[in-house]
């Protein structure tokens, strides 16, 4: 039977590659986005992220194969942490009842290379606490601060990272036959993006500080679906509670001491 799937963030990037690549398969796509999409929900909100579980659980008819959690921002900004990890979450665990009715349930996350280049301990511990409130509370302080505003983005995918390692070991996940797994991104080629590869200075940074020596500094949104699209499909059995990371090569030359 054909997989039912749940994309979020599927208007753009990422996602949008992930929705089209899934349906090329032959599966049936849902996105999730706060435009253009089959369930529009801002999942930086308690009333977006109840929309969202209603909304898939109404689609869907109750049966879930697959959710690919990519909905997310970049910019020095609370909401980049209430999108990036507690929205994730919340899209995640309100459809977990739907993914223990498939017969091969699979979760995918995206973090970041940003994720082991840098976090604020303060801020890590508020979001790691579950308080969403405190931890937008810090983030606003950190965003006020220019000196310190681009670690929101990086705590939060390090806190990604962690969510993904914790738990998708439990009972309640590998236990019950769901596969958790996350891809970490480098640079993306996105509208979003395309000014600053275009400046040499730029790319030049990018090259000293994110080193991508297999394809260049930044990878197509396609190159990053198949990674996704793998580990959220039947034909991943055996891989669970790991981060790959997507990144050219940048992860292993920046820490190759890591095995």
């Amino acid at each position: 039977m054909t997989r039912v799937n749940v994309v979020t963030g599927g208007a753009s990037g990422i996602g949008k590659a992930t929705a089209e690549m899934l349906r090329e398969r032959g599966e049936t796509v849902y996105t999730a986005d706060i435009h253009n999409a089959d369930i529009v929900a801002d999942l930086t909100t308690t009333e977006g992220r109840e929309f969202y579980a209603a909304e898939v659980a109404r689609l869907t008819g109750g049966k879930l194969d697959a959710v690919y959690a990519i909905a997310g921002l970049a910019t020095p900004v609370p909401a980049t942490v209430g999108v990036n990890y507690f929205g994730m979450i919340a899209s995640v665990e309100s459809v977990r009842d739907l993914l223990l009715q498939s017969d091969s349930p699979r979760v995918v996350i995206t973090s970041s290379v940003a994720s082991y280049m840098g976090h604020d301990d303060v801020l890590l511990d508020a979001i790691l606490s579950g308080d969403e409130d405190k931890a937008l509370a810090m983030a606003a302080e950190l965003a006020a601060d220019p000196a310190r505003a681009n670690a929101i983005y990086g705590t939060s995918k390090h806190a990604v990272t962690r969510w993904i390692r914790e738990n998708a070991v439990k009972p309640e996940w590998a236990g019950a036959g769901i596969a958790i797994n996350g891809v970490g991104p480098g640079v993306i080629r996105t509208p979003m993006t395309e000014d600053m590869l275009a400046d040499p200075d730029m790319l030049k940074y990018l090259e000293s500080t994110i080193p991508s020596p297999f394809n260049g500094p930044a990878a197509e949104p396609e190159w990053i679906a198949s990674a996704l699209v793998f580990l959220g499909s039947p034909e991943n059995m055996f891989i669970t509670g790991q981060v790959l990371f997507a990144d050219g090569g940048a992860e292993a030359g920046i820490r190759p001491e890591l095995v």
